[in-house]
């Protein structure tokens, strides 16, 4: 642990020195400062804590169900909500599911004890991963109770390397292991562990809900009319690259085209290139006419679960790059969805194109292959939308189940 411990150190100290010019590094060296003395301040020392950690904003998303559940049915519980990174802390910082929110302490033993002296949680929760060792090496010897919620384990992760037994020592921490898939299941058996239950993924009650909260817009509503419409959510250029060809060979069909981020280059080659007419969403008011006018630009932030909602068919951004954005979201209302090649490391994604209700594109002649057809038969394209609702419908219910468990024994 030794190694352990001074590995976390030097990792303090690049954080702190790349904080001169680095401004997420900034945030997260800024953001520990005196964290443990604003905990011990802000937290009551007899509340009933149930204590939920997530690493960033994906991790966040999944643990939101769980949040949300245990407000409705455990009022009587403070929920604690940690972030290990500032890009998850610094846009869900004021998150009002939560009674405390803060960063985690780095993982060193002194931080660990004071922490735990200042929380004394009733139950952790962690999301997916983050398995701090000294952390749970201390919650194991306070006899906490401690669970890990919507996990999936690999053969390649650390805990199947011969260097590690710490890490394999550390699962010893966990009452129970809620995963996602038997893969991950069986795997745990190998290592000795059979407190394991697969729950399934929280997201597909989150999407649930964010389809069933979903916010009329009434300026889409204008745009689509009597059209269909395709929705294109989180892109970035090789994906608006490749849909531009679809636009101009699909005059008849309407799109919102939402990027990931709001490059102003982009955008406005975009706008440029639309051949059947283009607007942003920004720049429309009642006044606006739609009629020469086949893509709108949502340049703007929290609508895209609602406008999926509009949409016949969806494409999601970001299988050109690193890996595709959240399929769920556009899933979840039962849409077909196509997206870049790089998808692999994304159950979901695997899953819903061995269903046939996705498919993997890598250029425009893919796009537009994949595309024909769904629009061209009308029993194809139900079919193949009766396919993905079953799907997310069948996998909701881990929150439930995840709640259900821990807290009513």
């Amino acid at each position: 642990m030794w190694l352990y411990n001074l590995g976390l150190r030097a990792y303090s100290s690049a954080i702190a020195l790349a904080a001169c010019w680095n401004p997420k590094a900034r945030l997260w060296k800024e953001g520990r400062k005196g964290l443990l003395e604003r905990m011990a301040r802000t937290i009551a020392p007899g509340d009933r804590i149930v204590w939920l950690h997530v690493a960033s904003l994906g991790e966040f998303e999944q643990g939101r169900p769980l949040m949300e559940r245990l407000k409705r049915e455990y009022p009587d519980r403070k929920i604690l909500l940690t972030f290990f990174s500032p890009s998850g802390y610094e846009i869900r910082k004021n998150y009002a599911g939560a009674d405390y929110i803060f960063y985690l302490p780095l993982d060193l033993p002194h931080n660990v004890r004071r922490f735990l002296d200042i929380v004394k949680p009733e139950a952790a929760l962690f999301v997916k991963y983050e398995f701090w060792l000294n952390m749970l090496d201390e919650l194991r010897r306070r006899r906490i109770r401690t669970f890990v919620v919507s996990a999936i384990f690999r053969r390649d992760s650390v805990f199947f390397k011969w260097y590690g037994w710490m890490w394999r020592r550390a699962l010893k921490s966990f009452e129970t292991f809620f995963v996602q898939n038997e893969e991950s299941k069986r795997l745990l058996a190998e290592l000795g562990h059979a407190n394991v239950v697969v729950a399934g993924d929280t997201r597909f009650d989150r999407v649930a809900a964010i389809a069933a909260a979903a916010k009329r817009i009434e300026l889409v509503e204008r745009f689509k009319g009597s059209h269909r419409l395709l929705v294109a959510g989180s892109t970035w250029g090789p994906d608006e690259e490749i849909l531009l060809e679809l636009i101009d060979r699909n005059p008849e069909i309407r799109f919102v085209v939402a990027p990931h981020e709001m490059d102003e280059e982009r955008i406005a080659h975009l706008l440029r290139s639309v051949r059947g007419g283009a607007v942003r969403y920004t720049q429309c008011c009642d006044a606006t006419s739609f009629e020469k006018c086949q893509v709108l630009v949502l340049d703007t932030i929290g609508m895209l679960s609602s406008v999926y909602g509009y949409a016949d068919w969806a494409y999601i951004g970001g299988g050109f790059g690193v890996g595709i954005h959240n399929t769920l979201e556009a899933a979840t209302f039962g849409l077909p969805l196509a997206f870049g090649p790089n998808y692999a490391k994304f159950k979901e994604a695997r899953e819903l194109i061995a269903i046939g209700g996705a498919r993997s594109v890598a250029n425009a002649g893919e796009l537009i292959g994949w595309f024909s057809p769904l629009r061209d038969d009308e029993t194809t394209y139900r079919e193949t939308a009766c396919r993905i609702k079953a799907y997310t419908s069948q996998h909701q219910g881990a929150t439930k189940l995840i709640v259900d468990t821990v807290f009513r024994q």
